[in-house]
Formats: C-alpha cells, structure tokens, sequence
C-alpha cells in the first residue's frame, strides 16, 4: 500500500483498539473563539496547501513551506507535549523547547511528504461546529483517481490566538498515532528525552 494520507484513510497503522485507549491532549479553556474565526483559520491553511499542491514543485521545495505553514498554523506546543505524553510532565522547560524545536521539524517534513501526494487535488473547507472547548472545522479531500476523503481540524485559540492542534482523517486521530511512534522512539532510547530529540533531528 502507498505510504501516504490514503494510507490513513485506510488505517492500515492505526487498530481500532487505539482510539479506545488514547485520547487527545485538549487545549486550554478557549477565550473568545467562534466558529467564524476557526473557520477563517483553517481556510488560510488550506490555501497555502492547495497554493503548495498546484505548485507541483519538488519535494526539496516543498518541505519548506509546508514547515511555513505547520509554523504559522498549528499550536506545535501543544501537539509536542501531546505526543510526548507523561515524560512531558518531567522534561525541563530547556529539554521541552529543543523537543518541539525537533518535533516541528520532523513532523513538517513527514506530512509535507504526504500532503505532496495531493499534488492535482485540492482541499475544501465545508463547515465549522464547536466541540466542548474547541471547534472542529470540517474538510474534504479531493485527490485525482480518488474517492473524496474527509479531514477535520481541530482548532482552538487557548495559546492566545487561532491555531489547530489535531487533525482527524476519517476518524483516524494524527496524534494519538504520533503519540503512539513518538512513544516508542522514547522507549528504545530508555526514555531519554535528549536521545529521542536527536534522533527526530534526523528525521525532519
């Protein structure tokens, strides 16, 4: 099977078992957010991705702003310290900036692989709906030879402005399955925080 979105789609990583025994980091108790400005954010997101997509440049071009985009967009401390789980609870606040440093750029890279593969396609903003202390906005995937396939972002502004924390594709939770990897890398290096943010530095 192709390593690409599709392939989450298709949870060909992710059991069914692994949504029952995870859940996501929520973000902090949302300021002012409405479903307008959640909205608004992820239709700027979608249009620097669909921008990135038509561009059909190369890999080495795109990675890049894809980062741009996972910079401007999402809430990385948050989703870092999501996906580091309980070692996030002890880490210092020196080993926990160089591990979101190292993860923004291993997670930009990984997913600015996969998102290329929608080069042709496009990405559609269709509805926005709060969810306890956030708002999930609604997408749906079109990519060519492809039946269209749903992406949600989970937004909230409890860093102090709009940003999405989550992605859900087809109910498949991103960082409950990064969670999981990041989980294990840990666990191979003893659970040595400063080993795994060298080995995501090869990564990205």
């Amino acid at each position: 099977m192709p390593n690409n979105l599709l392939s989450f789609r298709r949870r060909s990583f992710l059991s069914a078992a692994l949504a029952g025994c995870a859940l996501p980091l929520l973000p902090r108790q949302a300021h002012a957010l409405n479903a307008n400005q959640a909205r608004a954010l992820v239709e700027a997101a979608v249009a620097d991705v669909n921008r990135v997509i038509a561009s059909g440049a190369s890999e080495a071009a795109v990675l890049p702003e894809m980062a741009r985009i996972f910079r401007t967009y999402a809430d990385v401390p948050t989703i870092a310290r999501s996906v580091l789980g309980p070692s996030a609870r002890s880490a210092s606040s020196g080993q926990m900036r160089a591990f979101t440093d190292a993860f923004q750029g291993y997670f930009s890279a990984k997913y600015g692989r996969r998102f290329r593969e929608f080069i042709g396609g496009s990405i559609v903003v269709n509805d926005a709906r709060p969810v306890r202390s956030f708002f999930e906005v609604i997408t749906t995937v079109n990519m060519r030879g492809e039946s269209p396939f749903e992406l949600r972002w989970l937004v909230s502004d409890g860093s102090g402005r709009p940003l999405f924390f989550n992605l859900i594709i087809e109910g498949v939770n991103l960082m409950i399955s990064e969670r999981t990897e990041i989980g294990a890398m840990l666990e191979a290096r003893g659970g040595d925080i400063d080993a795994l943010t060298a080995h995501l530095r090869t990564l990205a």
